[in-house]
């Protein structure tokens, strides 16, 4: 019952606000940042986020049906993507962050009001996150990052990003 309810949900947004803009979508290769505010009222973005984050709760069950409706319904894979960069860039920060990291970055994010993209692809290694080189070491009370990552999604237009270091 539960899967078949957020299906609906999915599907009545996907068709509303994406799939009638699909094809103009795909081919300027991005969609309007407002799109994350009506997914957010839809209750879309947060599916399978903890509720005292400002999630829907669920699991990652909850999670394929969500994607499985948006990406059939909405017609289009990249809007899809884009809309769920969240989902690749907040669990780090939602198992590991602290309270305030993430009333700051997770909560917003799946209110809408921010963008969240993961930096992990680097030249020449791709997505193998067990071939990262990208290094944070420690100088007194910041790190610093030395490396290089490419292609990320959402990053165009992310307010955080989450980046995947040694």
């Amino acid at each position: 019952e539960e899967h078949a309810a957020i299906r609906a949900q999915v599907r009545r947004f996907a068709e509303r606000a994406v799939a009638p803009h699909a094809g103009r979508w795909e081919e300027d290769e991005e969609f309007p940042r407002a799109l994350y505010d009506e997914a957010a009222a839809a209750g879309v973005l947060g599916i399978g986020y903890p509720e005292a984050l400002g999630g829907g709760g669920g699991d990652l069950g909850h999670l394929l049906v969500a994607s499985d409706e948006l990406i059939v319904r909405g017609r289009s894979v990249g809007t899809a993507v884009g809309l769920g960069s969240h989902g690749i860039a907040l669990p780090p920060i939602v198992r590991f962050g602290s309270p305030a990291q993430q009333a700051r970055w997770v909560t917003p994010a799946l209110a809408g009001r921010i963008v969240a993209a993961l930096a992990i692809t680097e030249p020449g290694g791709g997505s193998d996150v067990a071939a990262l080189t990208t290094r944070a070491v420690r100088d007194g009370d910041h790190y610093v990052v030395d490396g290089a990552q490419t292609f990320l999604t959402s990053g165009c237009r992310a307010d955080v990003v989450v980046h995947a270091v040694r």
